[in-house]
C-alpha cells in the first residue's frame, strides 16, 4: 500500500488537501470589536454556519508516553499536525451537524495564532473586522469592571480604580491589535468595519457574501429570528445588546484629542486617523 505523505501545510502527496474542511472562513478581530454580531448575521444565512467561539489555539494535543511518541513518529505525525487534525475534525463535525456549506469561526484569539491557522488551512479565507480602538478599549474596560470583585474595586478612589482598569485593558488589547494588523498585512481577505456594519448592514453583508461566493439573503439582517446558540461568557458576547437580536448603530466616533497615546498608531493603521 502506498504510504500517505502529508506535508507541513496539510497537503497530501498527490496534491490534494488533507483537510476535511478545506476552506473555512476566519474572522480576525480584537476582542469587543463586534465579532459576535457579525457571526450572528452570517449564521442567519442559509449556507453559512457561524457558531460560537471554539478557541482553537487553546485546543491542544499531548503525547503522554514514550510509546505514544514513538507511534506518532513512525506515522510522521508531530504534535502540531495532530493538533491540526483535531482542529479540522472539530470544524468538520460542527459543519456537518449544521447541514450548511461554509463554516465561519470568529474567536478573537484567532488573531494571535493566525500563522498556525494559515499553516493548518492553506485555503482558508479571512474577514478582518475593525472597530475604533478607543471604543474597543472602553467596552473592554466595562467588561473588566463587571468581572472585578468588590474588594478590587474598593482599592483606592474612583480615579485610581479607573486608571488600573484602563491599564489592564490596554495590556490585553494592544498586543491583540498588533496581531490583527499583522494578520491583515500577511493574509488575503476582506476588511469590514464595525461602524459600517451597524450603519449599512445591507451593503456590508452583500460585499461579504460576494467575497464568500454565496448569494445575499435579506434574512441575514434579522439575526434575532434565528437560533444563534448560547450567548454566554467565553463563547462570545453575552450582553443585552447582542441578545436584542437587532443591529444597533455604533456610538459617535471620538476626536483625535480623545484617543490615548497607546492607541494612536493603531487608529492610524486601521484607518481611523490620517
Amino acid at each position: 500500500m502506498e504510504e500517505l505523505v502529508v506535508n507541513e501545510n496539510g497537503v497530501e502527496s498527490d496534491g490534494t488537501s488533507a483537510r476535511l474542511v478545506e476552506s473555512p472562513v476566519f474572522v480576525i478581530s480584537a476582542v469587543r470589536s463586534g465579532s459576535t454580531l457579525l457571526r450572528c448575521i452570517l449564521n442567519a444565512h442559509s449556507e453559512l454556519y457561524a457558531g460560537h467561539e471554539l478557541h482553537l489555539g487553546d485546543v491542544q494535543v499531548g503525547l503522554g508516553t514514550e510509546p505514544a511518541t514513538a507511534a506518532m513518529d513512525a506515522l510522521g505525525l508531530s504534535t502540531t499536525e495532530l493538533e491540526y487534525l483535531l482542529w479540522d475534525r472539530l470544524l468538520d463535525r460542527q459543519l456537518k451537524a449544521s447541514g450548511k456549506k461554509v463554516l465561519v469561526e470568529k474567536t478573537p484569539g484567532n488573531a494571535v495564532v493566525w500563522e498556525r491557522i494559515a499553516e493548518c488551512w492553506p485555503q482558508a479565507r479571512y474577514v478582518f473586522l475593525f472597530r475604533h480602538p478607543l471604543h474597543v478599549l472602553d467596552s473592554l474596560i466595562e467588561v473588566i469592571r463587571e468581572s472585578a470583585t468588590e474588594e478590587q474595586l474598593a482599592l483606592g478612589d474612583a480615579k485610581e480604580v479607573a486608571a488600573r482598569l484602563k491599564a489592564a485593558a490596554l495590556r490585553m488589547l494592544v498586543p491583540m491589535l498588533e496581531s490583527v494588523a499583522e494578520a491583515r498585512d500577511n493574509l488575503p481577505g476582506i476588511t469590514v468595519r464595525y461602524e459600517e456594519l451597524t450603519t449599512n448592514p445591507e451593503g456590508v453583508t452583500q460585499r461579504i457574501c460576494e467575497f464568500l461566493n454565496v448569494p445575499w439573503e435579506s434574512g441575514m439582517l434579522e439575526y434575532g429570528t434565528q437560533d444563534q446558540g448560547p450567548f454566554q461568557i467565553f463563547l462570545g458576547d453575552w450582553r443585552d445588546k447582542i441578545r436584542s437580536g437587532v443591529i444597533q448603530p455604533h456610538g459617535e466616533l471620538p476626536g483625535a484629542d480623545d484617543i490615548p497615546e497607546e492607541l494612536l498608531a493603531h487608529c492610524r493603521a486601521f484607518g481611523y486617523l490620517d
